[in-house]
């Protein structure tokens, strides 16, 4: 047996044939004065000469993270030299750590890839975009169907629930609409009666404030408020369904998400929306009325006359039915993205900002359609 010893606090290797032994006597803890494993080995020994590495820890008192250390770069080292370990009498806890350590592999620096360039860039967004708008589709096509089974009174839903959402998207929603609507007509009409005063016109501030409201402004005010209070919490709240697998456990009972969870929400909505939009159109008139009135020489019988010459059964139907649209975009765009949104709770947030943003900007892009074509159709 040829001998190569060399001992190190607590610490000794010998060579045993073609292997090393490292032997640990003494206390190896935190607090003790230990030797570095690369250190011991690169310059005691020759890896070239040994094929094996072996531990003996007959003599060990006692142990701790120290010893694990030790042991796990001798193991490093070992591996970088190409020589097989085996770990011999080494506590079990010892052993389980280090193969621990070893199913987790290191994380190697690797080369960040370039960045595309702009026609790739421009390709997987438009292949995203097309992925993004075929999932819209197949959305709205279930969305139809199940519908129509709620129309025939076939779907799958509580009635309770679903006059729950009437009571939150409705009368929870007004006093938010009716505020924001009566400062957006006081403003409209606070700009526009000092112009016309200009030119002794302060009565037709009334049409101002009529036809802004009843044809444009009502239906999208209260769509952006429903959008940011009640698209965000449907998305939320199946969001967050989704993450708790109570969607899943729906599917599992053979009850319908979209029956359950999306259609009564669009109802409740689409059948709110119309009616928070008539009020927000009467309150946003009796804000531009209290300006007209105090700061002009508009009365109030005035002003209402005017509004009533000015503002046509036409204009207020068309920003009602502009509503009705609106509360489908945005109970659509809630619901859709809650039922696809991730598993954790960032996915949550990021779905319920996804609804906000999504709900206004297909808001703002309808509503130019619908001022294009009445424009052609003469409303």
């Amino acid at each position: 047996m040829a001998t190569n010893e060399a001992i190190q606090a607590g610490l000794s290797a010998r060579g045993d044939g073609s292997a090393l032994v490292l032997t640990f006597s003494g206390s190896w803890i935190l607090e003790s004065d230990r030797p570095l494993a690369r250190d011991f080995l690169q310059t005691k020994h020759d890896a070239s000469s040994f094929e094996a590495l072996h531990f003996e820890v007959d003599q060990l008192a006692t142990w701790d993270t120290a010893l694990l250390i030790f042991v796990r770069d001798a193991c490093a080292w070992a591996e970088a030299a190409g020589i097989k370990y085996r770990f011999g009498d080494l506590p079990e806890g010892v052993r389980n750590m280090i193969r621990l350590s070893q199913a987790v592999p290191e994380m190697k620096h690797r080369e960040q890839p370039e960045p595309p360039d702009f026609f790739t860039q421009v390709g997987e967004d438009a292949i995203r975009s097309y992925h993004g708008m075929d999932g819209y589709f197949s959305f709205i096509g279930q969305l139809t169907i199940d519908l129509f089974a709620f129309l025939r009174g076939k779907a799958q839903l509580r009635w309770k629930d679903f006059l729950f959402l009437l009571q939150s998207t409705g009368p929870k929603a007004l006093l938010i609409v009716s505020l924001l609507s009566f400062l957006t007509g006081l403003i409209i009409a606070f700009i526009g009666v000092i112009q016309l005063q200009k030119f002794a016109a302060d009565i037709y501030v009334a049409d101002l404030v009529g036809l802004a409201v009843t044809r444009e402004l009502g239906a999208v005010m209260a769509g952006v408020i429903m959008a940011g209070r009640t698209g965000a919490a449907f998305a939320a709240q199946i969001g967050s369904m989704q993450v708790n697998e109570e969607v899943d456990a729906l599917t599992s009972f053979g009850i319908s998400p979209m029956q359950f969870l999306v259609a009564p929400r669009v109802l409740a909505l689409v059948l709110m929306m119309p009616l928070l939009c008539a009020c927000a159109d009467f309150v946003a008139i009796l804000g531009g009325m209290v300006v007209a009135v105090a700061i002009s020489d508009v009365s109030f019988v005035q002003y209402f006359n005017q509004v009533e010459q000015a503002v046509g059964l036409n204009d207020l139907l068309a920003g009602i039915f502009k509503s009705g649209v609106f509360g489908l975009i945005i109970a659509v765009a809630g619901c859709y993205r809650g039922l696809n949104c991730g598993r954790d709770a960032t996915a949550v947030g990021q779905a319920a900002t996804s609804a906000v943003v999504t709900s206004i900007t297909w808001i703002v892009i309808a509503d130019a359609i619908f001022a294009v074509s009445f424009h052609i159709l003469g409303i």
